[in-house]
């Protein structure tokens, strides 16, 4: 089978949720299916560790699809061409865009319906296109993979697909992540926290990941401990930092206390994962939410969201809280900063959640839905004829 593949965001030292999800499913799938010939569709020249296998063949289009316009001409002009020239069987895409000019079967792996729920996660030209071309996606693809029942659900219900044209094919948490030893978690505090214990935030700094409320529970929480040494530390890149986050930023009043480390590499991040007292991922929407499970390899308590996927994801090894409630947020900061019993039994309960998510799973489930795309497509041209 020939497959084309869409790798845009297949990025060196730039890998996001979805660029997480491309490399390590894409990369075992190579691997593991010699006898295919995948075509990776790049939108600049490619680094060589995403060619992961003899089986891969890099294709550069254009133009470089950043922002509408280019997202249209990539996906409707540049992707058909390709989809034709290498005479491709199927056309798998992994961050849910995908063309409306071409009768390929295709597979979109839609992350979340975030866009449709609310009208300030993205930007507003952003905004606007996802809108408009998403539902004509999930009505054009041949099959839908998604990463939760949550979204499956979503997706289903916001574009009326029936639910068995819709394959969960959950994330998994990259092998950086791990319990830290103890001169690792003295010298990842030395160096990034005052050598103080802290509570982490992971995520890019837009409204949906809610790090407003997070930084206002901080406060709070230091009000409720006005003695404590427990810092917040942000790992995490500029998106689009709103107004209430700004003016949340201006006014508190321990700004030494927390510290922006900006974007920080994959090891980096595992050091500031597993030496921290807990994960705060309290986002107000996620169609996964990768973070929660790299905690739990890490071996860190989680305080995360009681909406959309979260739940889901964080089982019973969490602590949930409203994501709009400050109090909610920082009276779970106070729970496990107090109660080390507490703390030790969500670590000892995200062992066990995690066994539920790998790489190697997501994979394989991706594969599986691949297979049944291509199926699908041979019992629909059966049927035509």
């Amino acid at each position: 089978m020939r497959i084309a593949v869409n790798t845009r965001l297949l990025l060196p030292g730039r890998l996001d949720g979805i660029g997480w999800f491309s490399f390590e499913s894409l990369r075992r799938i190579v691997v593991d299916h010699p006898e295919h010939q995948f075509f990776f569709l790049f939108d600049r020249k490619p680094a060589q560790e995403f060619i992961f296998a003899d089986n891969v063949t890099p294709v550069v289009l254009f133009p470089q699809a950043r922002h509408p316009l280019l997202w249209w001409l990539f996906f409707e002009w540049s992707v058909p061409y390709a989809l034709r020239k290498y005479n491709v069987d199927i056309f798998v895409s992994t961050d849910g865009w995908m063309s409306l000019r071409t009768n390929i079967p295709t597979l979109t792996v839609m992350h979340d319906l975030n866009f449709e729920h609310a009208n300030d996660y993205l930007r507003p030209s952003h905004q606007r296109y996802m809108k408009h071309f998403f539902p004509r996606f999930a009505a054009k693809a041949t099959r839908i993979a998604t990463v939760s029942q949550y979204s499956k659900n979503d997706i289903a219900d916001v574009y009326s697909v029936p639910l068995d044209k819709i394959d969960v094919v959950y994330n998994g948490s990259n092998a950086n992540y791990r319990p830290c030893l103890p001169d690792e978690i003295e010298q990842t505090r030395d160096r990034y926290s005052d050598g103080c214990p802290y509570f982490l935030f992971v995520g890019t700094l837009s409204r949906r990941k809610n790090l407003a409320n997070i930084l206002k529970a901080y406060e709070l929480f230091q009000k409720i401990h006005p003695d404590s040494n427990m810092r917040m530390v942000v790992a995490g890149s500029k998106y689009s930092i709103d107004s209430d986050l700004a003016e949340t930023m201006q006014r508190m009043t321990n700004k030494d206390n927390v510290k922006f480390l900006g974007h920080v590499d994959s090891h980096t991040l595992s050091m500031l994962m597993g030496s921290s007292t807990a994960l705060v991922y309290t986002s107000l929407f996620e169609g996964f939410g990768i973070p929660i499970i790299e905690a739990y390899y890490a071996e860190t308590a989680v305080i995360t969201s009681t909406v959309t996927s979260m739940p889901e994801v964080a089982g019973n090894a969490a602590l949930l809280v409203d994501p709009l409630s400050v109090d909610d947020i920082a009276n779970a900061m106070a729970r496990i900063a107090d109660d080390n019993s507490l703390r030790e039994d969500l670590i000892n309960r995200g062992k066990e959640q995690r066994k539920l998510f790998s790489w190697d799973k997501t994979a394989s489930l991706l594969w599986q839905s691949i297979m049944a795309t291509y199926n699908d497509a041979i019992n629909h041209k059966t049927v035509s004829e």
